[in-house]
Formats: C-alpha cells, sequence, structure tokens
C-alpha cells in the first residue's frame, strides 16, 4: 500500500490504537491522508481527540481475546497494523485477527514485537512468570508468519514509558530492587510509530530490522536517572534473578546495539515528561 489517491480508498486498521504505540501510529496515518478505523474493546477510545472521530477516522468495537467483532472491524480495510500488545495471551489474539483478515481479504498484516523475542527463552516456570511476554510475542509473530498474509513484522526495545512506568513503580519503596545486570535500550514510541507507519504504506517485507534506542543503560541508572529528575532520594538494591532468561537478559539478549537507530535519549525523554507534569499548559490531554 502506497501514498497514491487510489490507496487511500481502504481504511486502515489500528488494533492497539489507544495505546502508548497505537495512537501515534493513528495520528501519522491520518497525517498522510488515510483513513483510519480504530479497534476499541469499549467502541470508544477514552482520548477526546479521538472520540471526537471526523472526516477518515472511525473507532468501533471489538474484542481480540474472544474474537467478538473482530470480523466486522476487519471488513473493508486494506492493511492492518496490530499494536495490540498485552501481558498474555498475544498468541491468541493474533489467531483471531488473522482468522478475520484472511476471510477479509487483507492485503498487508503489520505486527509489533520485541526485540529479543526470539531469544529469550521463558517458556516455563520462573521464566514464564517473570519473562513469558517474549515467548508470547514470539508465538504471535509465528501466528502472523504462518497466516497465508502478506506481512511484516517490527522488532521495537522497551519504550520509554514502559521504562518509565517501572522505574515510578519501583520508586514508590523504599529500596528500590534493581536486577542486576539487566540493562535496557529504551526508544521513544513516537520514532517507532514512525517506522511503522512507513512499513505499513509500503509492500509486505517479512521481519525487518529492529529498532533500538541511542543508548544501553543498566537498570540501577535508569531508576537514578528519573530519581535525579525528581529531585527524590532512595537506595538502589542489585538484586540477583534466577534461570535461563534472566542469564539471557544479564547476556543481552534483550538489546540491539547494531540498531541503535532511535534519536531521543532518556535524558531527555524524562525531562520533556517533567516539563508536561510541571507545566499545566504542556499536559497531554
Amino acid at each position: 500500500m502506497h501514498d497514491g489517491p487510489s490507496d487511500r480508498v481502504r481504511p486502515v486498521l489500528v488494533t492497539g490504537g489507544t495505546g502508548t504505540l497505537g495512537r501515534h501510529v493513528v495520528a501519522r496515518l491520518r497525517a498522510r491522508g488515510h483513513e483510519v478505523r480504530v479497534l476499541s474493546r469499549q467502541g470508544r477510545t477514552g482520548r477526546t481527540d479521538l472520540d471526537r472521530g471526523g472526516a477518515g477516522l472511525e473507532v468501533v468495537r471489538g474484542d481480540l481475546a474472544t474474537g467478538e467483532g473482530i470480523d466486522a472491524a476487519v471488513a473493508g480495510t486494506g492493511v492492518i497494523v496490530h499494536c495490540a500488545g498485552s501481558a498474555k495471551g498475544d498468541e491468541e489474539k493474533a489467531r483471531h485477527l488473522v482468522r478475520a483478515a484472511v476471510g477479509a481479504g487483507a492485503q498487508h498484516l503489520v505486527f509489533i514485537s520485541v526485540v529479543g523475542a526470539d531469544r529469550i527463552p521463558a517458556t516455563a516456570g520462573l521464566d514464564r512468570a517473570m519473562f513469558g511476554y517474549y515467548a508470547s510475542q514470539l508465538a504471535a509473530e509465528r501466528v502472523v508468519a504462518d497466516s497465508g498474509l502478506p506481512w511484516t513484522t517490527l522488532r521495537a526495545s522497551q519504550f520509554h514509558d514502559l521504562i518509565l512506568a517501572t522505574v515510578r513503580q519501583m520508586s514508590r519503596l523504599p529500596a528500590i530492587p534493581v536486577p542486576s545486570g539487566f540493562r535496557f535500550q529504551p526508544v521513544e514510541a513516537g520514532e517507532v510509530a514512525g517506522r511503522l507507519t512507513d512499513l505499513a504504506l509500503a509492500p509486505p517485507a517479512g521481519h525487518v530490522p529492529d529498532m533500538a534506542g541511542p543508548q544501553i543503560h543498566e537498570l540501577g541508572d535508569l531508576a537514578r536517572g528519573y530519581l535525579r529528575a525528581h529531585r527524590t532520594r532512595r537506595p538502589i538494591v542489585p538484586v540477583r534473578i534466577p534461570g535461563r532468561a534472566a542469564r539471557a537478559f544479564r547476556d543481552g539478549a534483550n538489546l540491539a546495539p547494531d540498531r541503535a537507530v532511535g534519536e531521543l535519549t532518556w535524558e531527555a525523554f524524562l525531562a520533556a515528561r517533567h516539563r508536561e507534569s510541571s507545566d499545566p499548559a504542556l499536559r497531554t490531554p
């Protein structure tokens, strides 16, 4: 699907279109003149900018976990950008979406996965409990690749927003427990959305090169950066996590140093978020 006028007849469906990544994808598709259909379990977004709808934007109700409403949501769309990820159940959600997409004759299914999905062995026990998201994403990747549909999958490293939510939660404790040796390469969700939008509007490409942030940080350093930005003090306590998945994490299986193509640093992200929270005029609605 390209940006020519004839390609804009069929809307682009975005699952997870109200989430951290999906809302950026929706905005970029609309900015490029494409009609967008947003899938929501409630049939509404909870965000005033999307709820207002208007020309070129439609919000539809459907539940990927059960498959309810997915046939109707997919009907008439050309490209599907699957951004709806969660802590569990991604494989089954992908199956429901693929079944509907095949039935609707979708032209291109684009999936966002995570760096390290194929390298972190989170299949049982504590590994599954702590790192099951990676196994779930890999299983969903396979559903997409085996669907018979033209497809593209992009793996991205953790978003700044996810790291922020994690260290914010940790900072509420009297002391911050940090898994020793864990490193992250956070990337800006808006930058990933730009890449995902380009991929959605291009021919299907299968697995494309990973996308990761500009810097690799120890988790403890990420937490310290958050504490400094908020002028807060907490002791940081290293914790050793056992298991094969944790060992893979310590070995950098979740990193893509050769794909450090993101531009916004963790420090710049924190500074921007701090300005937004401090100045009501800058807060995101």
